[in-house]
């Protein structure tokens, strides 16, 4: 992880990475809704070591992608990872990191999940997980097997 202060909304190859302030504006956070929709992963940043939180609770509600949150700086001495981990929860991440930019702790776990290919589905495919209450990305429920015309569309 290399920390770059982020000015405006960057693109590269894998990543989408926009300022932290446009979590701030409801005006610029339809922005972040918007870029979420060419990511695979959504992740939330936020330092230990933070005194406040910019997420707003139930940040899941317009993210149609997991989302992940990830501390940082964790081995400061003024870090209250319970509490910022509850914000990540509270925001909707389904599954926090632990990172530690010195001493690399938590990246490698980071990177092995982000390096995870994510279901490729068709529209149906999603739609049908939709009807059944569960995210495109989760798996389906035991027993339970797309219908044979969308089953075969896949293939």
């Amino acid at each position: 992880l290399h920390y770059i202060k982020t000015q405006y909304t960057n693109t590269a190859d894998d990543t989408i990475d926009s300022p932290g302030e446009y979590a701030e504006s409801k005006r610029f956070s339809v922005g972040l809704a918007c870029f979420s929709f060419e990511a695979d992963v959504v992740a939330m940043v936020q330092a230990a070591d933070e005194p406040f939180n910019l997420f707003g609770e139930n940040s899941r509600c317009f993210i149609q992608r997991p989302l992940i949150g990830i501390i940082t700086k964790v081995d400061s001495p003024y870090a209250n990872i319970l509490m910022v981990r509850q914000w990540l929860i509270n925001a909707g991440c389904e599954r926090i990191f632990m990172v530690n930019n010195v001493t690399r702790e938590g990246v490698d776990e980071l990177m092995e999940y982000l390096k995870d290919d994510l279901p490729h589905l068709t529209i149906e495919q999603a739609k049908f997980k939709q009807s059944l209450g569960i995210n495109e990305w989760d798996p389906l429920p035991e027993g339970v097997d797309y219908p044979e015309e969308i089953r075969t569309a896949a293939e």
